[in-house]
């Protein structure tokens, strides 16, 4: 699956000088699953956003379609029923034939999101569904399901973040297996809801799948990953993951490190 797993492969493995890496080379099923990891979790956390974000874009509006830009940069939103107090709603975001949105990524197709409530009420539910829905040229599927947990003691939103059968195919067919559970805590941004692009969040939980070769994986949080929409990053937050024979692998985005078989390297930008 050299079609998928190449583009991450910098940001996960490369450090400063190649030859530091030699020992990881000794497995490279190893570095593909993890490289498929990064593509399928990233894709996800994309597919969050950009639902919370029409559920929010929708709640601005209590016309049928949201405005379409001269250039075609922006999906069509479409919300039934159109009125501002009736639930449960459907909200459908249309990137038609293809779409190049502000973060440079390109998505065609459409996503479902099915709203008990709006995105800010404690216990609203959020459930999103694909059709056809390409994130570049890799097809998206499954059920990704979001519930307002309230504020924390922080004062911050809280979302449980349920991901089943998700699915990331290649255009080669190649596919990756994935689900997820987890706790998203939004820590900025929140006094802007409609612009996602200032939205920074603490991710805790689990996530786990199967790799294009068979291969399975799970990853736990140690310490929460703290994700920066744009430009997007993961500013800090320690990953531990198992796969294949190879367990207690820690990825520390902190300090930029990552520990295998009991040797750390560094990780490069």
């Amino acid at each position: 699956m050299r079609k998928i797993i190449a583009p991450m492969l910098v940001l996960l493995f490369m450090s400063c000088q190649d030859d530091e890496l030699q020992p990881i080379d000794a497995n490279a099923s190893t570095i593909e699953v993890l490289t498929e990891y990064a593509i399928v979790s990233k894709v996800f956390q994309d597919v969050g956003n950009n639902s919370g974000d029409a559920v929010l874009s929708s709640e601005s509006s209590t016309t049928s379609k949201s405005s379409k830009t001269k250039n075609g940069d922006s999906p069509i939103i479409t919300v039934e029923p159109q009125d501002f107090t009736t639930f449960p709603k459907t909200i459908t975001i249309d990137y038609q034939s293809g779409v190049l949105c502000k973060d440079g990524i390109t998505r065609k197709g459409k996503a479902t999101i099915v709203s008990t409530d709006w995105y800010g009420k404690t216990d609203s539910e959020h459930t999103t569904t694909f059709t056809d829905y390409y994130h570049e040229d890799f097809k998206v599927e499954g059920t990704h399901h979001v519930k307002n947990l309230g504020k924390n003691q922080d004062d911050h939103l809280q979302y449980s973040v349920t991901i089943e059968n998700g699915k990331i195919t290649a255009e080669n067919g190649a596919s990756v297996n994935y689900i997820e559970n987890s706790t998203r805590t939004w820590v900025a941004g929140s006094d802007t809801p409609f612009n996602i692009w200032d939205d920074e969040y603490m991710l805790d939980g689990s996530q786990s799948g199967t790799s294009s070769k068979g291969i399975a994986y799970a990853l736990t949080v140690e310490e929460s990953l703290h994700f920066v929409l744009l430009p997007r990053s993961i500013k800090s937050g320690i990953l531990d993951i198992d796969v294949a024979d190879i367990n207690d692998i820690k990825l520390n985005y902190t300090n930029s490190t990552i520990t295998i078989l009991g040797k750390t390297y560094p990780l490069g930008n």
